[in-house]
């Protein structure tokens, strides 16, 4: 799954017309890159959530055939958040365990490791912590297992996997937060993850916009 249906206030005023997916970078926009990417990997199946101007996403990308692969839409009258977006699409997302990705960041992540996990029963989640991020460590972590932050945090990069199994007790249409989610499950201890140190932007400003977009061009 692509989280794609927030409106990109920091963004704007660019995001007032083109939502933040369909910002480029390179040459091709955030959504696109993640399809592609994704498809490489050997996804065969994608959902991506929509609120804020979601038809031209879903105009851009079409039903995933140009892709190899086909591509599912959730429609929300307004963003529901990352967990309440996730939980909105539970009727489309058919694998007990899935990956989910944000379409706003920038990375060369190799997916097909990732893909390949088994969570183990009690774990709600398996995610990508980033080793160097401007953002404040979200978590730490201790031979696989996702801890409460200390002195050597890490940033959620905004992939992971998660298991159907624990979000069907959520309610469709709320609004609900992914991280809250993440929190709760690492105080149970109930959280695998992984280091990053590849490429990762998280292109919440203009400025990051346009800084990636000349990394990517050197």
């Amino acid at each position: 799954m692509i989280l794609a249906a927030g409106r990109g206030e920091r963004m704007r005023p660019l995001t007032d017309s083109i939502p933040k997916p369909l910002q480029q970078v390179g040459g091709k926009t955030l959504i696109e890159r993640h399809v592609s990417a994704l498809a490489k990997a050997g996804i065969q199946h994608i959902v991506i959530n929509l609120a804020w101007l979601g038809h031209l996403i879903k105009e851009h990308l079409g039903d995933g055939s140009r892709f190899n692969l086909v591509i599912d839409y959730s429609f929300e009258d307004k963003a529901l958040g990352t967990l309440g977006g996730i939980v909105n699409a539970l009727t489309l997302l058919k694998e007990e365990q899935f990956v989910v990705m944000s379409a706003d960041i920038v990375t060369d992540f190799d997916m097909q490791p990732l893909l390949k996990k088994i969570l183990l029963q009690q774990d709600i989640a398996h995610v990508v912590l980033i080793e160097e991020s401007e953002f404040k460590g979200d978590f730490s972590l201790e031979l696989g297992r996702v801890k409460e932050p200390n002195q050597s945090a890490y940033t959620y990069g905004n992939i992971g996997i998660y298991r159907r199994q624990y979000l069907t007790s959520y309610e469709a249409g709320q609004v609900l937060d992914l991280g809250q989610y993440l929190r709760e499950g690492v105080s149970k201890n109930r959280v695998s993850g992984q280091l990053f140190s590849g490429l990762w932007s998280n292109v919440g400003t203009i400025d990051e916009l346009t800084r990636i977009n000349q990394l990517m061009s050197t």
